[in-house]
Formats: structure tokens, sequence, C-alpha cells
């Protein structure tokens, strides 16, 4: 048992947890202080409108980089050894990357009036839109160089680049807010990841790929099918739960109130920074080390050593939030967000699904499942807003929670039966 324990202590996935907790502590604290903020400031009600635009941008900055972002991290960790191959596959990415947010600005900033009346409820904040069309560009690239460090394994270089970009964001966040009230918080929302793109740079500007050699090469068709695939999952996974999470918010603006979606909106906040700590890790190890994984006991291994390593911490983690919601929510925002106490229960036991059948599904991504993808994104979105829409109705606010729970509950099952051969082969 001892001995069991020193090798999951002793792991590169602990260690890069460990480190990658790191960057995960300073971007939770600068999350932490610009929500007290808002919640201080703008209410609820305000928490929910910043809600509905930051489900906006999550899917337009994903539109934004052509969806590629995941197969630059699989690709670069995939060739990084193959200097030909490799500068194909970064030149083409960024050109991908620069045509597509440089079309997708121009039509925001052109449908900015009515994107700022049906996301934002008023057309008054169109300017709002305009930023963020004309900031595009700026967020994809920081995106796109971001993921190629990612996919080098650069884990120290990523965790600076994170730190420090959250440090910058939170200035920026916070002067805005501050000077400008609701509307700073908009503006921040849609610009400050363009404004920490010049760290970025002046971080990676002596690093051996970082010159035009690698990153504006000729047009490969071959190459450009290659991110075809990694493009139609990260777009349709982009669109399908901001968008759902988008009609859930405005149907509950509808059947209650702003602030009651702010109830909502803020439990979904609480759940993103605790679970940011995973997810961050899925993505700087687990990812790229699934894409470089060829045999399928070695897979198998690594997806049973990631629940082994993550099980208790997400147990515990749990656990410590649920017993201390009060706490949370009085240190998060304020007294008057004190009704999602209810909310707690079913979010936390969705959450836990939720995590369980991610450490799965990342096979789609690092394996290019596509159709499977695909299919299951799209039936689990629209899943999760009937149910919402049933249990809403049966039980009031706290249906949208008992729903997220069932969601995920059957979605992890289903990737239990997906993979169920990969999972439960016998050995020998």
């Amino acid at each position: 048992m001892i001995r069991h324990f020193k090798k999951i202590k002793s792991s590169s996935l602990l260690k890069i947890f460990s480190l990658t907790g790191i960057s995960v502590l300073i971007k939770l604290i600068s999350s932490y202080l610009i929500v007290k903020l808002l919640a201080i400031l703008v209410g609820p009600g305000g928490i929910a409108l910043i809600g509905q635009l930051q489900n906006f941008t999550s899917v337009f900055t994903t539109l934004g980089a052509g969806g590629i972002n995941n197969g630059v991290v699989k690709y670069v960790a995939e060739y990084k050894n193959d200097k030909t191959t490799l500068k194909q596959t970064m030149s083409n990415g960024f050109k991908i990357t620069i045509y597509f947010s440089c079309f997708v600005g121009i039509v925001i900033c052109l449908f900015s009036s009515f994107l700022s009346r049906v996301i934002l409820f008023d057309e008054h904040y169109y300017y709002i839109f305009i930023f963020f069309g004309i900031s595009l560009i700026l967020i994809s690239a920081n995106n796109f160089f971001i993921s190629i460090l990612n996919g080098f394994t650069e884990f120290r270089k990523f965790v600076i680049v994170n730190i420090t970009t959250s440090i910058l964001g939170l200035i920026f966040t916070v002067v805005l807010v501050l000077c400008l009230d609701i509307r700073g918080a908009l503006i921040a929302v849609v610009t400050y990841q363009a404004v920490v793109i010049f760290f970025t740079l002046y971080y990676i500007r002596k690093l051996f790929w970082f010159k035009k050699s690698y990153l504006w090469g000729l047009w490969d068709n071959k190459t450009v099918r290659k991110y075809a695939t990694y493009s139609l999952m990260a777009l349709v996974s982009a669109v399908t739960l901001p968008v759902s999470q988008l009609i859930i918010r405005g149907f509950l603006v509808d059947s209650y109130s702003l602030k009651i979606a702010g109830y909502w909106e803020s439990m979904n906040k609480i759940s993103s920074l605790y679970l940011l700590l995973f997810t961050s890790t899925f993505s700087v190890y687990y990812l790229p080390k699934l894409s470089e994984i060829k045999e399928e006991s070695q897979l198998r291994r690594e997806i049973f050593k990631t629940y082994k390593i993550f099980t208790p911490i997400l147990l515990v983690g749990l656990c410590t939030i649920f017993f201390a919601k009060e706490f949370v929510i009085n240190i998060l925002f304020t007294k008057d967000f004190n009704p999602m106490k209810a909310l707690f229960f079913w979010q936390l036991l969705g959450d836990f699904f939720k995590i369980f059948s991610w450490i799965i599904a990342f096979i789609m991504v690092a394996k290019s499942m596509s159709r499977i993808y695909i299919f299951t994104e799209i039936i689990f979105s629209v899943m999760l807003t009937l149910l919402t829409y049933l249990l809403v109705i049966q039980n009031g606010l706290i249906g949208s929670v008992q729903a997220y729970c069932i969601n995920y509950f059957i979605y992890f099952v289903t990737m239990l039966l997906v993979f169920k051969k990969l999972l439960f082969k016998k050995i020998g």
C-alpha cells in the first residue's frame, strides 16, 4: 500500500498536476477577486449578463481560431521530432488561425447591434461586440502560441505564461470594472486575452520555432484536411454547451427573473473555478500524453492511473465544498446569493460524473474519433436543455442542477459503453 502511494506520488501526472496547480491557484485567486468585485458592484443580474457574454465569446473564440487548437497540441506533440512535418503543421495552423479570426471578427463587427440585442437583451451594448471583433485576431493568435507550448510539453513555460496572463487579466479587468462598472466588466470579458498576447510574444520570441519558416509556409492541403477533423470537433463542442447554456439562461430569465438566472450562473462559476485544476491538467498533460500513446495496454494503464490519482482528490474537494457551501458563497459572492445553497448537492454530484466521464472522453479528442465525439456532444447538449426545461417546470430552479447531474451521469455511462473493450479487455 505504501509502495503504491509512493508510486503515485512520484508519477509525472501528479507532478504536472502539482505544477499546474500553481498556475491554477493564481488563476483561481484572480477569478475570485473578479467574481467578488462583480458580485458586490453588479449583483446576480450582472453576473447573469456576464455569463451570457462569456458563453458567446467562448463560441466565437473557437470559431475565430478555426477550431484547431486541440489539433495543434496533438500534431506538435506527434511531430516535434520531425522538422519538415512540424513546419507544415505549424505554418498551416497559423494561416488557418489568421484567416478565420479576420473573417469572423469582421462578421461580428457588422452584426454588432443584432448580437447585442440577442445576447445582452439590449442594443445599447453594440460597442462591446465591436471591441470583440477587433480583438479576435490577437486572442486567436495568443491561443495558437499557447497551444504550441502545450504540444512541445513545455510545462514550465506554459505555466509561467498562464500565471502572468492571469495576473495581467486581473489588473486589466479590475481597472475597467472600477472605472466603468458593468460596462467595464463586459469590455474586459471580450478584450483581456488580446492584451496579454504582448507578454506571450515577448516570452516566446527566442524559442526556435518562433520564426517565419515555422509560422508562414506553403499551403498544404493534406495538413489542412487533418486539421479539419479537429476543427469540426472543436466547433461542435464550442457551439453545443455554450448555446445550451444561453438557451437555459434565457429560459430562466423568461420564467423567473434575471436575478434567479444569476443564481444558476453563479453556481456554474463556482464549478468552473475548482474544475479548472482538473481541466488544466487534462489539457497540459493528459491530451498530449494520450496523443503520443500507440499501444492499447499502455493507453488503458494511463487512464486507470489518472483515475487512481484524481478520484481521492476529487472526492475530498467536492465534500469540502459541500459542507462549507455557506462559507464559499459568502467568500465568493455576498449574502444576496445565499438562495444558491439549495443548488450545491446536485451540482457537485454532476461535477463528479463530469470529471469521471472526461477522463475517458479525452480519448476521442486524442485519437481523432470525430464521429462519435460530435454525436455525443450534440446529443448530450440537447438532452441537458430538454431535461432542464422539464425539471425546472416541475421542481423550480433546483431542477436545473438536477438536470445537469442526470445528464452527466448518463454521459459517463455512455463513455463506459463506448470504450468498454479498451477499458475492460482481459490482459494476458
